[in-house]
Order: C-alpha cells, then sequence, then structure tokens
C-alpha cells in the first residue's frame, strides 16, 4: 500500500460539537492529496470519539488517557503515524477550503520553507490576523502602550502582524497561529518532539522559533484558505491567564534575566492597566504575573489559572 503524501493529526478534548464540521471538510480540504487521520484525544469525557469513528471508520485513535495538553497530544499523535511527505496539524475548530492542503503543499517545496499556514478568516469571513513576529521587549512596550493591532502596524513595535498587504502575498513569518499548520518530515525530524512544558498557548510559538533557528522558516500560502472557529481564550480570563503566562515563560526560556524583566513589567502594565478599565481576564493575568509560583509551575489540566 502507498504511504499517504500528508498525516492529518487533530487533538481533541470534548470537542464533539466542533469536530464534525472538521471531518465533513477534510475530503474538500485535502482535494488531490492522499492523506489519513490520527486523533489524539486528551480523555475526552463527550462523543469526540464516537463522531470520529462514525465520520472517518479508517481513522487512528491515540488516546493520551488524561487532559496532557497540546503538546503533548500532537507528540503521541507523531509517534504513530506512518512515514509521509509532511505532518497536517489541525485544530477541530477548523474548517478546510477545497484544495487548500495540495496549495500548502506547493508552498512547502520552496527551499528553506519547514512550516506551511493558510490564511484563516472567521466565521463571519473577516481576516485574521494569524502571522506574528518574534516577542521582543520594544514589542511588548508597544503593544502595552498602543494595543496590539496598532502596534502591529510597525514591525518595530508589535508582535500582531497586521499590516493587510502582508496577507494578500506569500510571507515569511516567525511564526504564526497552530490553528492549521503543515510541517515537512524534514522539520519534524529535525526539531525533534514538541515541547510538554507549555500545556496549552505558546507551544506552537516555540516550536515555529525553533525550526526558524535550524534553518525552517514558517510561510503563509494566501491562497489556501480556511474558516477558524477561534478559542475562548479572547473571553476566558482562565485561558487568557495561561496565555499570558506562558508567553513570559517562553521570553525567559530564550533571553537573558534583564531582557525578561523589562518584558514581565511590560506585560503587566498592558495587563493591569486593562484590569482598571474592568476587564476580568486581565485582572486575573496581572494577579497570576505577580505570583512568582505561578510563573514557576508548569501548567496542567489541574492547575490552570
Amino acid at each position: 500500500m502507498k504511504a499517504a503524501e500528508v498525516a492529518v493529526i487533530v487533538v481533541t478534548w470534548n470537542s464533539a460539537e466542533v469536530l464534525p464540521g472538521l471531518l465533513d471538510s477534510l475530503d474538500r480540504g485535502l482535494l488531490g492529496v492522499s492523506w489519513e487521520l490520527t486523533v489524539a484525544d486528551n480523555a475526552s469525557a463527550d462523543q469526540t470519539l464516537s463522531v470520529v469513528r462514525s465520520a472517518v471508520p479508517s481513522a487512528r485513535v491515540v488516546q493520551t488517557g488524561y487532559n496532557a495538553g497540546y503538546a503533548a497530544a500532537i507528540n503521541a499523535a507523531l509517534a504513530s503515524v506512518a512515514p509521509s511527505r509532511a505532518v497536517l496539524i489541525l485544530n477541530p475548530d477548523i474548517r478546510l477550503a477545497e484544495g487548500c492542503v495540495a496549495t500548502m503543499l506547493r508552498e512547502l517545496d520552496t527551499p528553506g520553507t519547514g512550516l506551511v499556514v493558510p490564511l484563516l478568516t472567521g466565521e463571519g469571513g473577516g481576516l485574521t490576523h494569524s502571522l506574528r513576529r518574534e516577542p521582543a521587549v520594544l514589542r511588548a512596550w508597544g503593544e502595552a502602550l498602543l494595543g496590539n493591532r496598532r502596534a502591529g502596524r510597525w514591525p518595530a513595535l508589535g508582535e500582531l502582524v497586521t499590516t493587510e498587504a502582508a496577507y494578500r502575498t506569500t510571507t515569511t513569518a516567525d511564526w504564526a497561529t497552530g490553528a492549521a499548520m503543515l510541517v515537512s518530515t524534514d522539520c519534524v525530524a529535525a526539531c525533534g518532539p514538541w515541547d510538554e512544558s507549555f500545556f496549552l498557548y505558546s507551544e506552537e510559538t516555540e516550536y515555529a522559533l525553533r525550526a526558524r533557528d535550524l534553518g525552517y522558516a514558517t510561510r503563509l500560502a494566501p491562497t489556501a484558505r480556511a474558516v477558524h472557529l477561534e478559542g475562548d481564550s479572547e473571553v476566558s480570563p482562565r485561558l487568557w491567564t495561561l496565555l499570558t503566562l506562558n508567553k513570559v515563560r517562553l521570553f525567559r526560556r530564550r533571553h537573558a534575566l534583564p531582557a525578561t524583566a523589562l518584558f514581565w513589567t511590560a506585560t503587566l502594565l498592558r495587563e493591569g492597566s486593562r484590569a482598571l478599565l474592568g476587564h476580568t481576564r486581565s485582572r486575573r493575568a496581572a494577579a497570576a504575573l505577580l505570583s512568582p509560583a505561578r510563573l514557576r509551575t508548569r501548567p496542567t489540566a489541574d492547575n490552570l489559572a
């Protein structure tokens, strides 16, 4: 039997409500591409596994046995997939447009490319700003003082790439939203496992920056389209706090103490100022930033903010 071109990995945790839409989109999204599906499930308590087996009977299901986190689930799936040309990692709230992956595969052939992402839109059709610059002290201060969307207009001042022109052409980014990501097998082999110390959030940042350091760029394929229904990090104080803490943890890992102190201060200013305006998620994030124990402790499903 001929090996599949693409090993598709979907990480699930109580995803029965959103998963059918993704599974329904796989055939059209992978049109012209041979593929195999592996679902890495973090001990879902709903009907997630029944949905998978009903929609794609040939799917391989890898059960972590507990809520192990996003990176750990990816690693569990990678350990079980057959050799392929590339690995496609998807959130369950992604819907692929027709021919999306074939377009991404062509972009993956660009020399120096290790990761390719599609152009993401929201459920209403609006562009999702999915490209990012490397976290930096000046960018943290720019976003604290100007807001991430306004600061993102200037490369030196913002991590979020908000220039519309960047999304109309093939663009190389330091990292990108990991909701839909095609990774070459060479890049997978060079990078090794995903960093499981990040339970959720910053794991794709760490992986893309590590890949870049090894010579594998992240590239946007603007004609490859997908819809991202979005997670709830924008509304959940617990998840927003986790996102904020992990950004500081990752920065600390890659930089010296003085730079980390400036980055932490800018992040605290951003969350503290928004907390004063009544944002509950920022109030919780600011409190967590002021707790040395919270910054040191690896988050798990049991100790999420």
